[in-house]
């Protein structure tokens, strides 16, 4: 019997320590995600949360201290920080920032996507296009897909998005603003997921050329969770060690002597 409980501690103790490790290392994925976007335009990093699980126990056995020993933390999964990030000038006239909420609407072979990262340049059609080439979408009824073509001149970006080129206006941005609750995903780097219709226009938002909005991933701060992290899930790889080896050497040669 004594046996017995001692394996059941055993056991709970390795499938908590394990859970900690796993969860610890999923963390550092996104840590490091977080990380090597510190310096990418636009990039809104991801924050873990974690949860409690609690495994099933026969009702002859959930006492207080089984129940304890039986409860688990997992990663919960992450949440999309979408603070604000440092708005820097770059003297380039396609560049533009957003100061405020909401996200430029993009064009790519996979349908819309919506990102903060305004470093836009000219294709040889001279449509506005993005980094990776994606294009640059008008604000059109109905959220037609329009993309915005630029003719020869000076170029503007007025603060509502308005787009002209010596003084005649040219397009809009096209810039929407999602609830509190919708679900967006990350693609890349600096595109996200909307669901379709979920867009509306920004309540408080305005553009800046000649500027972009940098990573709000903060380098620092990411680096010190990184390291504590490490130091976290090598402390429960050795607890794993611990309840692998001494404990089960303990339970199978010293306790049958008792």
């Amino acid at each position: 019997m004594l046996l017995l409980a001692v394996r059941c501690v055993v056991n709970a103790g390795f499938y908590s320590a394990y859970s900690a490790f796993a969860a610890r290392m999923d963390a550092l994925d996104v840590i490091a995600n977080n990380l090597a976007n510190a310096s990418t335009s636009g990039f809104k990093a991801q924050h873990e949360f974690y949860r409690s699980f609690s495994a099933w126990l026969q009702p002859s056995l959930t006492t207080p201290i089984n129940q304890a020993v039986n409860r688990f933390g997992v990663l919960g999964g992450s949440h999309l920080d979408l603070s604000q990030g440092t708005i820097e000038p770059t003297g380039n006239d396609t560049d533009v920032a957003l100061e405020g909420t909401g996200f430029f609407a993009v064009l790519t072979k996979n349908g819309v996507r919506y990102t903060r990262d305004g470093s836009f340049r000219l294709d040889k059609s001279r449509n506005l296009i993005t980094d990776q080439g994606d294009q640059v979408l008008s604000q059109q009824p109905n959220n037609r897909n329009q993309p915005i073509q630029i003719p020869s001149g000076k170029l503007n970006i007025s603060p509502d998005g308005s787009v002209s080129v010596d003084g005649a206006l040219v397009a809009k941005l096209r810039i929407e603003d999602f609830p509190p609750e919708t679900q967006l995903v990350q693609e890349g780097n600096s595109y996200l997921i909307a669901p379709d219709g979920a867009g509306k226009p920004p309540a408080s938002s305005s553009v800046q050329q000649g500027a972009l909005e940098k990573s709000n991933s903060d380098p620092i701060r990411t680096t010190v969770g990184l390291i504590d992290l490490q130091r976290t899930a090598q402390i429960m790889e050795r607890a794993l060690s611990i309840f692998h080896n001494e404990f089960n050497r303990t339970a199978a040669q010293d306790l049958p002597k008792v």
